[in-house]
């Protein structure tokens, strides 16, 4: 029985890696480009509910969520528009790379200027100790609501993308950038939206995240490494992939602290590692 507690922890863990991991496969998927600042985009919404939550400390938990979301669109939107926009116009594909990855670095120089490197946490009261027992097995309610919320906004984005005339766009701009601009469509603005959209979902993963463990302004390398390898792992181009990716890393990862409680992450790296090698193309191969 405790190995299947542990197997179902996995499986909620890697609903929290496929929320984390959504956000870099979106702009990967739309513009080409891997986004080197969403794992300091998660502990800058982490920061930020903190902040809300010492100046209200009243406040109910799904408004401090709500506000740090919105902020982090916002800023997704700005980072777009001025910054990376501007490094996709060069013939370089290194550009926006090393660029997002420059952002990466201040973003965190600034976050240890205001904050410290002290760990943080969000105390979120009763929720984050709450559990329940499913079939004797002990499940926390916020590893519950996070996998919840990460297979909601999975199946929200897909609707979007493929039900809705934005959803077209965002597909047809990722396409055929040259040609959407006949029909009136700015490239520019769609890439910007997309990545609102993206740094978003960081936050939504980053404040899940932050609601589980401490955190420093160090913590997002950390993050965007989880990011990296559940894309990767999942399936580059694959929608579903993050997720199945995700599922694997967090129920391998539990399994291996449950054998050896020193591993760490160890075990989530050796699987990517091993994986890379017997299978490239990942978990859930793209259609083309």
């Amino acid at each position: 029985m405790a190995w299947i507690e542990t197997v179902v922890n996995g499986l909620l863990l890697g609903g929290l890696y496929g929320l984390i991991g959504i956000g870099l496969a979106l702009v990967f998927g739309v513009m080409r480009v891997v986004d080197g600042a969403q794992g300091e985009f998660m502990v800058m919404a982490a920061f930020f509910a903190v902040i809300v939550l010492a100046a209200a400390p009243d406040l109910h938990p799904l408004i401090i969520f709500g506000l740090a979301i919105l902020f982090s669109f916002c800023v997704g939107y700005v980072y777009q528009s001025w910054i990376v926009n501007r490094s996709m116009q060069s013939s370089d594909p290194l550009a926006p790379l090393l660029l997002t990855f420059g952002v990466s670095i201040i973003l965190r120089s600034v976050m240890v200027e205001v904050f410290g490197a002290d760990l943080r946490g969000l105390q979120l009261g009763s929720l984050s100790r709450a559990s329940i027992a499913i079939f004797n097995i002990n499940i926390g309610v916020m590893p519950l609501l996070t996998l919840a919320t990460s297979i909601a906004l999975f199946l929200l984005l897909q609707w979007m993308l493929k039900r809705t005339s934005f959803g077209r766009i965002i597909r047809a701009t990722a396409d055929r950038r040259d040609i959407v601009r006949l029909f009136g469509v700015k490239p520019d603005r769609v890439y910007a939206c997309v990545m609102a959209m993206s740094v978003a979902l960081s936050a939504i993963a980053g404040l899940f995240l932050a609601a589980r463990a401490s955190f420093t302004p160090f913590s997002g390398v950390e993050r965007l490494l989880i990011a990296f390898e559940v894309v990767v792992l999942g399936g580059i181009g694959s929608f579903w992939g993050p997720l199945i990716g995700g599922l694997a890393l967090g129920v391998t990862q539990l399994v291996g602290l449950k054998w050896d409680p020193n591993a760490g992450l160890l075990y989530c790296h050796l699987l990517f590692f091993i994986m890379i090698l017997i299978r490239p193309s990942g978990l859930v191969a793209s259609r083309s």
